[in-house]
């Protein structure tokens, strides 16, 4: 399967419409480690995305062109860390895949890598920190494997899609040690990260986008 525009549009809205039925829950996650918004501002940030496309004189043609306006978007509607972390990882996907009409597989993996590290560089955050990156990094190693395996890309999401639930679940026994949820030491045991769970929620989206293909 090639990857476009239509492919990540699709995953955008999937992404949208997950976050704002997640919402109450993501949450009530962060109200027991963070600052109480992070379904909040999520869900305002995917709908102003939402908005900004349906609002553009031209829908944009490109599957980067798509992250780079949704990034964009990201980072200037939404507060706190997950506008700047979810905005910079899809300005780098977008960077990654360039002004190309379409690319394969290996490729939009490849951007999802750059997403990824630009992450880890906003936010200087490893696996077992309890954040984003313990649902991001297994699941892009997952998909990595799967498409080096030549599986088609809805069954590599799939895979991803398992290795971030997987994932955020593993992250109620850490102990924080990045963000506001580092504050409270070793109170911060025992929740579910709420970045954790809307990587996995994002994941989940490009599965069933990439299922509709």
């Amino acid at each position: 399967m090639t990857v476009d525009a239509t492919l990540v549009l699709g995953w955008i809205a999937e992404i949208a419409t997950a976050v704002s039925s997640e919402r109450a829950r993501l949450t009530a996650l962060d109200a027991a480690i963070g600052d109480a918004d992070h379904g909040v501002n999520l869900d305002r940030g995917f709908a102003a995305v939402r908005a900004r496309l349906a609002q553009a004189e031209a829908v944009p043609a490109t599957p980067g062109a798509v992250l780079a306006l949704a990034g964009r978007t990201l980072i200037s509607t939404v507060g706190g860390a997950s506008g700047p972390l979810y905005g910079t990882a899809l300005r780098e996907m977008s960077k990654s895949l360039g002004p190309a009409a379409s690319v394969d597989d290996a490729s939009f993996v490849a951007a999802l890598r750059a997403g990824l590290d630009g992450v880890r560089r906003l936010g200087a955050a490893a696996e077992g920190d309890k954040t984003m990156v313990d649902a991001y990094a297994p699941a892009l190693a997952a998909m990595e494997a799967a498409v080096r395996a030549g599986q088609p890309l809805a069954a590599a999401a799939n895979s991803a899609a398992h290795a971030a639930a997987d994932g955020a679940r593993a992250t109620v026994p850490l102990q924080a040690r990045k963000g506001r949820a580092s504050y409270l030491g070793a109170r911060s045991i025992g929740h579910q990260d709420p970045g954790a769970t809307s990587t996995a929620l994002i994941f989940a989206a490009l599965q069933r986008a990439a299922e509709r293909r």
